[in-house]
């Protein structure tokens, strides 16, 4: 059965609201696509699979098999969410969740994240689930939190046979949908000593499906203060690009 994220975008004037809004001030409110039907969520890492249903957005990780730690800075969703409710207005549950591809919950969430350090291994039917999941309206950010390159190059040939990552010009919308990144990412983490890259992936319908950031890691800086000892610039940095990322994935 073809599954659809119709309920994300609601009706006709919610779709009007959310285009105007994005293209508002920093100061103004955001909101959300809202109406989906996902599952409340608990602190530690739970599969929020078996909880009541809600409307606030939560960003779900991707728990992926093939030996890379999936699971790693688990405050940085958290912290995310909680900089996205203060600044955006933007109304979120501020938990950490995850969601495996080989289940049809993927379907609860508009936007996944997926990070991790070493490899990544996608089945031929969670690449399959993953295609449709994003050909029908929902989102996918990547980040690279060091040597995960060529694992997510691969598996992503998977998904999407048909294309390989194209990068993202700096004047692509999804670096200024509410902060205004005129030179594209901001350098949050030094891997290897290279300029900071986004790529994207695309439906048919050209609507950029997959974000994926290299030789950044602004994941790393959304992460608690102690975790990485990231001087509060980068940390806001850090966080203002996570809101437009998830800004843009919410109205486009």
């Amino acid at each position: 059965m073809k599954r659809t994220f119709s309920t994300f975008a609601g009706s006709a004037a919610l779709l009007l609201a959310l285009f105007l809004v994005a293209s508002a001030p920093a100061s103004a409110q955001l909101l959300p696509r809202t109406g989906f039907e996902k599952k409340e969520g608990k602190q530690g890492g739970k599969d929020g699979a078996d909880a009541p249903s809600g409307s606030a957005f939560v960003l779900a990780r991707v728990k992926y098999s093939g030996g890379g730690d999936w699971y790693n800075d688990q405050s940085a969703e958290v912290n995310l969410l909680d900089f996205v409710n203060q600044r955006t207005g933007i109304k979120v549950r501020s938990t950490f969740e995850y969601v495996e591809l080989s289940s049809d919950k993927v379907f609860n969430y508009p936007v996944l994240f997926l990070t991790g350090h070493g490899n990544i291994n996608f089945t031929d039917g969670e690449a399959k689930r993953l295609r449709a999941y994003l050909d029908n309206g929902g989102f996918l950010y990547i980040d690279d939190d060091y040597g995960l390159d060529t694992a997510v190059r691969r598996e992503m040939r998977k998904v999407f046979p048909d294309q390989e990552f194209q990068e993202l010009p700096f004047s692509h919308g999804i670096y200024n949908s509410f902060y205004k990144f005129p030179n594209g990412l901001p350098k949050i983490h030094e891997h290897d000593g290279r300029p900071p890259q986004g790529f994207g992936l695309f439906t048919q319908d050209r609507r950029l499906a997959v974000f994926y950031t290299y030789e950044t890691n602004p994941s790393d800086g959304w992460a608690d203060p102690a975790a990485h000892d990231d001087p509060p610039e980068k940390r806001e940095s850090a966080l203002q690009i996570g809101a437009n990322i998830v800004v843009w994935a919410l109205t486009h």
